[in-house]
């Protein structure tokens, strides 16, 4: 969810119910070294909270220091990112490539741990070399390394984002720790959430790539296990939640922050008759006016 996950975003999610939010994946080398971009990704504002900074990285004493340093921005807990699959971070040995060294994985946990004064958790996912399906041994160094909580995608390295994710996995990590854990893949509505914590035996979800595009997503869920009938957002309620995140991403980013809000106007329109044609006009946005047209023009009466 790196360039998806902002500011802006995350506070839209929390305003439809979320329970709690993560930031985009940070470097803990960039934190240490004091790349400028650091303070931008790790800055939590009110309306997000409650909020968890999350860092990648693959030494110990590394990732110690720049958890103690992010802790300048309060966040409720430090997440670690044992589970990002994307070839860049694997080829250097961060991301779910952790995973193939649970002894690893428990020194990170512990220096992190020993250097804030905020629970830290841990991300994982199925496995990250065919066949090796450790994710439960894993879970238990994250464990004994000092972790809170364990969250947990039921899919492989291979498999990015692709196929099912495997809900057999998330309870053998739930019978092999007595941590919290998490779940995450392939929840999009109400009925998922409760056919995995039912499948699993997890403690709670965690929703991804499903609220892109539909963030109210965390609405319908909290809908559906009060019991209570749930109506997605109008055209015009559409409306005036895209120019509210399209008047934050400015106010964080300026003008450079338009191009990535291109891809959440896409998303929004995800099915739209005419899709192709909105495609080729939204690429066209260069700038907050243009941004603002292509919003009402497409979510306009």
């Amino acid at each position: 969810m790196a360039g998806i996950t902002d500011h802006a975003f995350r506070s839209i999610c929390m305003s439809y119910g979320a329970d709690c939010c993560v930031t985009e994946l940070i470097s803990a080398k960039a934190v240490v070294y004091g790349d400028k971009k650091t303070e931008a990704l790790a800055r939590l504002y009110p309306d997000e909270r409650p909020a968890a900074i999350q860092i990648f990285g693959s030494e110990p004493e590394i990732m110690a220091r720049a958890a103690r340093l992010l802790t300048a921005f309060s966040p409720e807990f430090i997440d670690i990112n044992m589970g990002c699959p994307m070839p860049k971070l694997v080829q250097n040995g961060e991301g779910c490539a952790l995973m193939r060294s649970p002894e690893l994985c428990e020194k990170i946990v512990k220096a992190v741990s020993g250097a804030v004064d905020v629970p830290v958790t841990c991300k994982i996912r199925k496995e990250c070399d065919e066949g090796a399906d450790n994710a439960p041994e894993v879970a238990r160094a994250c464990e004994a390394g000092g972790a809170s909580a364990v969250f947990v995608h039921g899919r492989t390295r291979a498999q990015l984002y692709s196929g099912r994710a495997d809900r057999g996995c998330i309870r053998r990590v739930k019978e092999a720790v007595g941590i919290p854990v998490i779940a995450n893949g392939d929840i999009k509505s109400g009925a998922d959430c409760e056919s995995v914590l039912r499948e699993t035996g997890a403690d709670g979800v965690m929703v991804g790539r499903g609220a892109y595009g539909s963030p109210w997503v965390f609405a319908e869920i909290k809908a559906f296990f009060e019991g209570k009938p749930f109506a997605p957002p109008t055209r015009e309620e559409k409306r005036a939640l895209l120019l509210r995140q399209l008047e934050t991403v400015i106010a964080d980013k300026g003008s450079r922050g338009v191009v990535e809000f291109r891809h959440h106007l896409l998303q929004y329109c995800k099915g739209f008759p005419g899709s192709a044609a909105l495609r080729a006009d939204i690429a066209s946005v260069k700038d907050g006016a243009s941004a603002r047209e292509a919003v009402e023009r497409v979510f306009g009466a």
